[in-house]
């Protein structure tokens, strides 16, 4: 009698792999892994690649790609809380100022969204915020166009763009120069992007988005703007100046970056804002919502600067960051008003109303303990 090993009966099985119970369908799947349905869901998703998605704006800007079916793979430089609730997303620990560490973990990525930014108005060493925002947004764009991804979409800010000196809304083609840039923040963005504008002559499809002021629900750090208002529901706001800010719902900002990579011209800047405010203003509207009073001293904006100045020399002495910035308090000095209509227009920008982004916001620092005082 053969047996299964007999050369005679392997010859027979090379002709016709259906005999001795291998039927050809099975022995196709012999030996490979069977994918879960969804595994193969994730391999269909499309994929992109974000930086600074543990950040306020970041965050939601991923949180609304996911919705829409994106997987994301993100670079950090740590792992954190934000982390934790942004399924996925596959994380890698990494740096944008290591060119290395950002083109291993954009591999295979068929859209970029530079987020990421050292956003702060006082640093002991500025030096850290330009390797941030300037040196970092040079490696991302670097590695995108190594890459060949399809889009690009990098995060400036309103900040980087000129203003009209009668407070007049200000829009993307207002002129600008760097003397005009306020503080290193400001001054780094506006240098970041012109790097970036370098890489549309070398092929890279890149669309910019400029967020005004962002609020809402998430602000963890908080940004600057997010610790005005935990300062003002912890009472620690007396008095105010006579500037104004556009502000912004995040969540729409987030969606702005989303249309800004479908719906987005190459080479074309598009302002992610909504409402102009005084900040008076916004303290009337904080109040109505929190029920805390608003500040009713307008303080004059010369002792303010000259304070702030002095407070500014104290904390290059102490490494402590200043009560009041003194970057924040020159920038005041004019109204940051915006024209958001471009993106409204050619976008399909949302415009949530600012009170609802202000009542989440205050909801939100109330809920995870940023309010000390009721």
């Amino acid at each position: 009698m053969l047996s299964i090993t007999d050369p005679a009966v392997l010859r027979i099985r090379s002709l016709n792999p259906s005999l001795f119970g291998f039927p050809i369908a099975l022995r196709s799947v012999i030996g490979k892994r069977v994918a879960r349905p969804e595994q193969h869901k994730r391999d269909k998703m499309p994929v992109a690649f974000i930086t600074g998605a543990t950040g306020f704006v970041g965050h939601h800007v991923a949180e609304a790609l996911i919705r829409k079916g994106w997987s994301l793979r993100a670079l950090c430089r740590r792992q954190s809380a934000q982390c934790n609730d942004l399924p996925g997303v596959v994380w890698q620990i990494g740096d944008i100022r290591n060119p290395g560490q950002v083109m291993s973990a954009m591999s295979g990525a068929e859209a970029v969204f530079h987020v990421a930014a050292d956003y702060r108005l006082w640093a002991r060493n500025p030096r850290d915020i330009y390797e941030s925002n300037v040196t970092g947004t040079v490696n991302v764009m670097q590695a995108a166009l190594a890459a060949g991804v399809r889009r690009v979409v990098h995060t400036s800010s309103v900040g980087a763009l000129g203003l009209v000196l009668d407070g007049t809304p200000a829009d993307e083609n207002t002129a600008v120069c760097i003397q005009d840039m306020v503080g290193h923040y400001k001054r780094s963005k506006f240098l970041a992007e012109r790097e970036a504008e370098k890489f549309l002559d070398k092929g890279l499809p890149l669309v910019f988005v400029h967020p005004s002021t962002p609020v809402g629900p998430g602000d963890h750090k908080p940004t600057p703007t997010g610790k005005i208002i935990v300062d003002f529901l912890n009472r620690k706001m007396p008095a105010y100046l006579d500037t104004g800010l556009n502000l912004v719902d995040v969540r729409d900002v987030a969606e702005g970056h989303r249309l800004a990579l479908e719906r987005g011209k190459i080479g074309e800047k598009y302002i992610l804002g909504n409402r102009n405010l005084t900040l008076a203003e916004i303290f009337t509207m904080l109040e109505e919502i929190s029920g805390v009073p608003a500040p009713g001293v307008k303080l004059p904006y010369t002792p303010v600067l000259w304070l702030a100045g002095i407070l500014h020399l104290v904390s290059l002495v102490t490494g402590r960051q200043p009560l009041v910035p003194y970057e924040g308090v020159k920038m005041a000095a004019k109204r940051m008003f915006f024209d958001p209509s471009k993106a409204i227009r050619e976008l399909g920008f949302p415009q949530t109303p600012v009170e609802t982004a202000l009542c989440d916001a205050v909801a939100w620092f109330r809920q995870n303990g940023y309010v000390t005082r009721q």
